[in-house]
């Protein structure tokens, strides 16, 4: 993937017209699929103070990788000596018949955060980011390039939102005006000076829905999240057991949550995908929490072949499962189904947590705060409700 050096490269800088080079690449990531390109240099020193202070405020939690690499995080040319350009790439992945709201209104139903319904994003936008590569490997002699698609120490929202992209919203997450948040980012390092994008020139405004809707209160402050706090953190990256004061605010969401996507207004009008990859499988279609939490290990590893599920592990699985069947109305077929496990520990101590609250509690509906979401997306995402 890595070839060349720096100074092979700019041999045929008189010969090679960047700014003709640059409009041909944004048309290859066209062609590839991708909905946006643009191009930035490396310069995040701006990025570095804020990095740190997270870091030290340990907002990480868990993600010691997050701290291992300093800041080299904000210095891709330090990833990859002689990078000189890092081209910024997004894919739309919102799904048809997202169901947000149906799957939120009821608590006997897994959620899934959306991005992982279809095939493993990692895979899908490294593979179209190395064919972009070698187009443009064509036209270059003794490119070097590498893709990262959140798979190494880079900070791709900044960079992202300097190649042009789009804004940071105050979830922390990229903004478009085109797209809303609905999108996977990747990254192509490259050895050649390309003409660079400017930024774009807006923000969020007085808008704090993201922050005031927040179930667990992880945007502690705009732009800033506490992960230890965030429910994505606590199903996905999390290994040990899930705090007892968060796992009530959990509800049904066993991997992932969009909660803070679902309430942003830029969001009204996103797009939904064109990559049929990007689909709901068969098998996170209306799923019941006591159909997944019946599955084997042998059942869970052949059904998340392909997806980004699978890298959470079935301890994690039945985990996150474990907590949102005590958070669901009281079932005779919960306390049944909680009962008969005998497994893991850590599973079971998230089980036994379940069986305590399922005997503690009655018949109920939903939570105030998430009939109110529910309410929200039924009125600004009425297609994808």
């Amino acid at each position: 993937m890595i070839q060349g050096d720096l100074s092979s490269v700019m041999t045929n800088t008189i010969s090679t017209d960047w700014s003709t080079l640059a409009t041909e690449i944004k048309d290859w990531a066209q062609q590839l699929g991708f909905s946006a390109c643009g191009i930035t240099d490396t310069d995040l020193q701006s990025e570095e103070p804020r990095l740190q202070q997270w870091l030290d405020a340990g907002f990480h939690g868990e993600m010691d990788y997050m701290a291992s690499h300093g800041m080299m995080r904000a210095r891709p040319q330090e990833l990859l000596p002689g990078t000189l350009r890092v081209i910024s790439v997004r894919m739309d992945y919102l799904p048809a018949q997202a169901g947000f709201a149906t799957n939120l209104a009821d608590p006997n139903l897994g959620y899934i955060s959306r991005y992982a319904l279809g095939r493993d994003y990692h895979k899908v936008l490294r593979q179209r980011l190395k064919q972009l590569g070698e187009r443009i490997a064509d036209r270059v002699s003794d490119l070097g390039f590498r893709p990262f698609v959140d798979s190494a120490p880079i900070l791709e929202r900044p960079l992202a939102a300097k190649a042009g992209l789009g804004w940071i919203g105050k979830h922390s997450l990229l903004l478009s005006e085109e797209a809303g948040s609905w999108f996977f980012l990747g990254e192509l390092l490259v050895n050649i000076p390309l003409p660079i994008d400017q930024p774009i020139e807006k923000d969020c405004g007085n808008c704090v829905a993201c922050i005031t809707s927040c179930p667990t209160g992880a945007i502690v402050a705009p732009f800033v999240v506490d992960a230890r706090r965030c429910i994505s953190y606590l199903t996905i990256e999390l290994k040990d057991d899930i705090p007892e004061d968060l796992r009530p605010l959990l509800g049904n969401r066993i991997y992932g949550c969009d909660d803070c996507q679902l309430v942003c207004p830029v969001n009204r009008t996103a797009p939904l995908t064109q990559e049929a990859d990007f689909q709901r499988r068969p098998q996170w279609r209306d799923q019941s929490l006591l159909h997944l939490f019946g599955w084997s290990e042998a059942e869970f590893l052949r059904l998340t072949e392909g997806s980004a599920i699978r890298r959470i592990g079935y301890q994690r699985w039945q985990r996150n499962l474990a907590v949102a069947l005590g958070n669901a109305p009281h079932s005779p077929q919960i306390l049944q189904a909680l009962q008969d496990y005998r497994g893991d520990a850590l599973v079971q101590r998230h089980v036994d947590w379940a069986l305590l609250q399922q005997q503690q509690k009655a018949a109920q509906g939903l939570s105030r705060a998430q009939q109110r979401l529910v309410r929200i997306i039924q009125t600004g995402l009425p297609r994808d409700a």
